[in-house]
C-alpha cells in the first residue's frame, strides 16, 4: 500500500542478523518511518511518541538477533512501541500516585499485599488505557493523567472545548466499564498481519 516507504526486505534482514553493520544500519533507517506511524498512532501525545519510536529503534539495533522469523519484522516492531507506549502511561499512573498527598493518619508505609495489589491495579488501568481508541486515549491522558487544562487539551488536539469534552466523556465511560469488569480483560490494539513468529519480548 505504502509505496514510498517499503518495510526491509528478508535477505537486507538476515544480513543484519548476521552481524553485517551496514545492512543493519539500513534496516533501522528504512524501518525508522514505520515505527514512527506506529508510535504517533498509539502514544499519548507527539513527544510520548517521538521517545518511544527512538527506544524501539535502539531495541531493533541491539536485538535484531532475537527476531526469529525475518518476515515477522513489522510484527516485532509495533508489539516493541505497544510496550514502550504502555510503559510510559504506567510510569505516569505511578508518577501521579505518588504526587497525591496522604491522608491524616495513614500508614506510612503499605503492607506487602497492599504493594501488590496496587500495582496490578497500576497495570490493570494501563491495559485498558491502551484499549482505548486512539482518540479517545489521547485526551483522557493528557488531562487525567499528564492533568493539563481542558482548553490546552483542546488546543493540542486542534478540537474545540465542547468536542474535547465530549471526547473525554466517552473515554472516561469505556474506562469506567472496563474497569468495572474485572473479569474480562481489555482488548489490545489488533497487531499488523506477521510474516512469521517472534520471540515474547517484554521491555
Amino acid at each position: 500500500m505504502n509505496q514510498r516507504f517499503r518495510w526491509p526486505d528478508e535477505q537486507l534482514i538476515r544480513a543484519a542478523q548476521d552481524g553485517d553493520l551496514t545492512s543493519l544500519t539500513t534496516v533501522v533507517v528504512e524501518s525508522q518511518p514505520h515505527v514512527r506511524k506506529f508510535a504517533l498512532s498509539l502514544c499519548a501525545s507527539p513527544q510520548d511518541a517521538e521517545d518511544a519510536a527512538q527506544e524501539a529503534l535502539i531495541i531493533l539495533y541491539r536485538k535484531i538477533g532475537t527476531l526469529r522469523a525475518s518476515g515477522a519484522l513489522a510484527s516485532w516492531m509495533f508489539r516493541i512501541v505497544r510496550n514502550e507506549c504502555l510503559r510510559q502511561v504506567r510510569l505516569l499512573v505511578s508518577r501521579r500516585e505518588e504526587a497525591t498527598p496522604d491522608m491524616p493518619e495513614a500508614e506510612t508505609e503499605p503492607s506487602a499485599e497492599e504493594a501488590v495489589l496496587r500495582r496490578q491495579e497500576v497495570r490493570r488501568i494501563s491495559a485498558a488505557i491502551g484499549a482505548l481508541p486512539r482518540d479517545q486515549r489521547q485526551v483522557l491522558l493528557m488531562r487525567d493523567v499528564q492533568g493539563l487544562p481542558g482548553r490546552a487539551v483542546a488546543q493540542a488536539l486542534g478540537l474545540s472545548n465542547a468536542a474535547m469534552k465530549s471526547r473525554l466523556h466517552r473515554a472516561r465511560t469505556t474506562l469506567r466499564r472496563s474497569l468495572e469488569a474485572p473479569d474480562r480483560a481489555p482488548a489490545p490494539n489488533p497487531d499488523p498481519p506477521a510474516g512469521g513468529e517472534t520471540r515474547p519480548w517484554t521491555p
